[in-house]
């Protein structure tokens, strides 16, 4: 998801995102440790997505504190 498309996201959305990310990273994690995980890069992906996920929640919380 591009970080334009993010940021018109609202918080409880974002959040939701985010448990679904983490979810995500961990069967990823799981599929890579038993053999079954072709594209190791996904990995990276799916971290730097939640990051992405991170950073505009804190900049939303930092924009209502504001």
């Amino acid at each position: 998801m591009k970080t334009k498309e993010l940021h018109e996201l609202s918080v409880n959305e974002l959040n939701a995102k985010l448990k679904e990310l983490s979810e995500e990273l961990f069967n990823l994690r799981f599929r890579h440790a038993i053999g079954q995980l072709e594209n190791s890069a996904s990995l990276k992906t799916c971290k730097k997505e939640i990051a992405k996920v991170k950073t505009i929640l804190r900049e939303k919380e930092l924009g209502a504190k504001a």
